[in-house]
């Protein structure tokens, strides 16, 4: 049985990745680890937006994290060595590793991202982006 959805429509031309997009952000938003905070800085003058992602990464060392932007989205990975040497008599903070995502619109640019105190930073920034608008010459016949 084929799925029928509001990307089907033959008005919305090329939307099949936001479909998809969407698709795995209802299967991945469950998670809630580790947990995040998304905020809006001050605005410079220069009418960009920055923003900044916050996730609390305790117990993970700079070398075991990953921040990356593939198409997108910025991904980040956190994935802990487990230190074979120690002997634990209880075990409560887990060796745990994750995987989160977070969709970029069009004109939003990573800036960079800092660890301190077990928490991960990610600076991001929408520039003010012109208005396009593109006069189409019309040609006779079909060619």
């Amino acid at each position: 049985m084929s799925r029928v959805s509001l990307f089907s429509s033959p008005l919305l031309l090329g939307f099949d990745d936001i479909e998809r997009l969407l698709d795995r952000l209802g299967k991945t938003a469950s998670d809630g680890y580790p947990p995040y905070n998304i905020e809006r800085l001050t605005a410079d003058t220069d009418a960009s937006q920055h923003l900044r992602i916050t996730l609390a990464v305790a117990g993970f060392g700079r070398d075991e994290l990953q921040v990356q932007v593939e198409e997108n989205q910025l991904v980040v990975r956190g994935k802990q060595k487990d230190d074979g040497s120690r002997a634990y008599l209880h075990r409560g903070i887990a060796a745990r590793q994750f995987l989160k995502t977070f969709v970029l619109a069009d004109g939003i640019e990573v800036m960079g991202a800092s660890l301190e105190h077990g928490m991960l930073a990610v600076d991001l920034v929408r520039r003010q982006q012109e208005k396009l608008v593109k006069t189409i010459d019309i040609r006779e016949g079909r060619g």
